[in-house]
Order: structure tokens, then sequence, then C-alpha cells
């Protein structure tokens, strides 16, 4: 459970970043991507460790907001699923077909 929340985070985080102030960026960044503890972020900061706590946990609700809102990690998560499928579905069915394999990769690789 944990891993997948850091996960979902850390993928919200990569689309609303932008959206963020700099602190919830700081703090966010630390938190879930570098794996600093909320002590070491309010020792680095000079805050409390209930404020480092407070900043995430608020900044963590924004970015699902404006996942609910936008819905862009949805959206790129069906892309990537569709991709995979035709991907798939060269493989199987057109093996030999090197254009359209090629056209398949060019699309995926717009995704990254």
């Amino acid at each position: 459970m944990a891993i997948e929340k850091t996960n979902r985070i850390n993928a919200l985080f990569e689309f609303y970043e932008p959206l963020l102030t700099k602190k919830q960026v700081v703090y966010i960044a630390l938190y879930y991507r570098d794996d600093y503890s909320l002590g070491e972020i309010a020792e680095n900061y000079n805050v409390s460790r209930q404020a480092v706590y407070d900043n995430i946990k608020r900044t963590e609700k924004i970015l699902e907001s404006y996942e609910a809102r936008l819905q862009l990690f949805k959206k790129f998560q069906l892309q990537n699923d569709k991709i995979d499928e035709l991907m798939e579905y060269v493989r199987e069915n057109y093996p030999s077909d090197n254009i359209l394999e090629n056209l398949a990769k060019q699309l995926a690789d717009l995704e990254e």
C-alpha cells in the first residue's frame, strides 16, 4: 500500500508540479522522491515536524484534486495501455511488417 501511494504521488507530482508552490515542491520531492523523513525535512528547513506533515498532506490533497479535475495521469495511463496493446497486436499479426512496427514504436516513443 505504501509503495502504491508513493508511486501515485510521484506520478501526480510529475504532471502537476508546475502548479505547486516552491515549498510544496521541495517538501514533496524530498519526502516522496528522496525518501527523507519528516524529521529530516523539518531539521533542514528549521520548521516543526508537524508543519512539514501538514504541508505534505495538504499538497497530496491538492495533487489529487488536480487529477480529479484534469485527469492527465489517468489519460496518460490509458494511452500507454492502448499503445502496449497496439505493439502486441503488431508483433503477433504483422511480424514481418517493419514499417508498421517502426510507426508503432514511434508512437510509443512520443509518450515517454
